[in-house]
């Protein structure tokens, strides 16, 4: 029932009329000459609402000025009481106008240019304080008054009741730009806005109010100066949304210590929380801006890395497709040099015979290495723990004459596929480095993994150790071709860790040397 009434037109419209004169009187019974509350409601809905509903907003506020006109007719005059039904809402209107198609106030959805909204706040104040001060010129049009501190007070209380409502009312449209109101609603516990400004920002204001209403003595006046302080510090902390949520904050708080109206003092502190906020408004929005492009800049990053361990993981599987054709090679090449040999067997001399066969073996035990190089078997068959104990490296190391240790921690096996590979790769090629200078003769590789922060992490260490007794007996030649690096040294090793986040350390340690990994799997655990 109700929406299929909404769906009148005239229906929005009178709705539209009447929320907003409701809310225009209430603002109006909190408000007086130097704090106008409803000017930022004003503004407010200038900004936000369609253009349609622009003539209800016209009506909306031309019901309770029609009121007061006729109420006080016989006090201030027909001239007062015609020139309050003039609604300043629409005086602000081609101003706000402007703003939004000209100036693009609202660049996107979710983003909003402080600097075309101060500039709108600034010119919509101008225009209603000149028109409050020719309503008050025809209302004391036979008594001595002081036009010029009456100007400034209604310029005052425009302009600051615009910044107590209007940027804060701008904050929550972003935040309902970007999330749905229901996560929004979860999310305020987490919020470091909330918490800051509940743990750390109202207390301070409180505290000051505290002071500032008499209780500091002299210091009154300073303590309400003061109070630009936490609006700093939340601008500071998160731009120009921390800076709506104090200013906010710290307009009402001004007002809260204000013994009388019309107190000198409290409009002098109102002007400095004014000047306050607009500066923090203008220095949060670059502050803003700043934190976005870092955001942008994180996770352009993290894309990046993204992208470069898909690269990796797919050069892998190539590599898999070429270990796996080159087996199946060495196979077809074995079964036809067998059949030959069979067929030649009654044209060759025993001696000869045995030759070629060990060559034949020779041949595929090559390319059963080079296969294993590429794509270990015991990795693919059996898991990167036994890879690493069991593995080619483990025999590669041993037919060199180098003693091997592995000693492995932690779930290992929760890490994913890529980090696996990429573990192998670096595993081989630190070792590759450490043998590089032919002073190594043990090794021990140490593989730990764990999870802190929601994320998995590996740590890989090899640490080479020199015995020169045993050192004269290692086949250097055979090792290094038979590890399978990259020969790149250090360089490779940061640049293959660098994609997984990781870091990459070598110092010396006793005879031999350390290289120490550390990892971060990209998948959460």
């Amino acid at each position: 029932m109700l929406t299929r009434i909404w769906e009148y037109i005239w229906f929005r419209h009178l709705a539209v009329a009447a929320g907003y004169a409701a809310g225009y009187v209430l603002l109006r019974e909190i408000s007086f000459s130097h704090w106008v509350l409803f000017a930022g409601l004003r503004l407010g809905v200038l900004m936000l609402m369609p253009y349609r509903y622009w003539p209800a907003l016209l009506v909306g506020e031309l019901v309770p000025l029609g009121y007061i006109s006729l109420a006080c007719l016989d006090e201030f005059g027909w001239m007062w009481s015609a020139a309050m039904l003039v609604p300043p809402i629409g005086l602000a209107m081609p101003i706000v106008h402007f703003c939004r198609e000209q100036r693009r106030l609202f660049p996107t959805r979710s983003i909003t240019s402080i600097n075309v909204l101060l500039l709108c706040s600034l010119l919509v104040s101008v225009v209603w304080a000149f028109a409050d001060t020719v309503a008050l010129i025809l209302a004391t049009l036979h008594t001595p008054y002081d036009y010029r501190a009456a100007a400034g007070r209604y310029f005052l209380g425009c302009y600051i009741g615009i910044l107590t409502v209007v940027p804060l009312v701008l904050a929550v449209r972003e935040e309902l730009a970007e999330k749905p109101l229901r996560q929004i609603l979860a999310d305020v516990p987490e919020s470091r806005l909330v918490l800051e400004t509940v743990s750390l920002l109202l207390p301070a204001l409180a505290l000051l109010v505290w002071l500032a209403s008499g209780v500091a003595g002299d210091a009154t006046q300073a303590a309400r100066m003061a109070m630009f302080l936490p609006v700093a510090w939340l601008s500071l902390r998160h731009g120009w949304r921390g800076a709506a949520v104090g200013g906010t904050a710290a307009s009402i708080a001004v007002i809260l210590t204000m013994p009388v109206r019309h107190d000198h003092e409290t409009v002098q502190a109102q002007v400095f929380i004014a000047f306050t906020i607009t500066t923090m408004l203008m220095l949060g929005a670059r502050i803003a801006l700043l934190h976005e492009r870092e955001r942008q800049e994180r996770m352009d990053s993290r894309l990046a890395l993204a992208m470069a361990q898909r690269n990796v993981y797919l050069g892998e599987l190539q590599l898999r497709q070429t270990s796996y054709a080159l087996e199946q090679m060495s196979g077809a090449i074995q079964s036809s040099y067998n059949q030959l040999l069979g067929r030649m067997r009654s044209l060759l001399p025993g001696s000869d015979e045995r030759s070629y066969y060990r060559q034949a073996a020779v041949a595929q035990h090559q390319m059963y290495r080079l296969a294993d190089s590429l794509y270990p078997l015991t990795w693919r068959d059996r898991g990167l723990p036994t890879a690493l104990r069991e593995g080619s490296i483990p025999r590669a190391l041993d037919e060199g004459g180098i003693i091997y240790w592995c000693d492995i921690q932690g779930d290992v096996e929760q890490l994913s596929g890529s980090v696996h590979m990429a573990l192998y790769r670096l595993a081989s090629e630190a070792i590759g480095v450490a043998c590089s200078r032919r002073n190594v003769s043990k090794i021990r590789v140490s593989l730990r993994a764990g999870r802190s922060r929601g994320r998995r992490w590996a740590v890989l260490c090899v640490d080479s150790d020199v015995d020169y007794d045993r050192l004269a007996r290692v086949r250097w030649d055979d090792l290094l071709s038979a590890l399978g690096g990259t020969g790149m040294g250090l360089g490779a090793l940061k640049d293959r860790a660098g994609i997984f986040e990781g870091k990459v350390h070598a110092r010396a340690r006793g005879n031999g040397n350390r290289i120490s990994m550390i990892l971060f799997d990209p998948e959460l655990a």
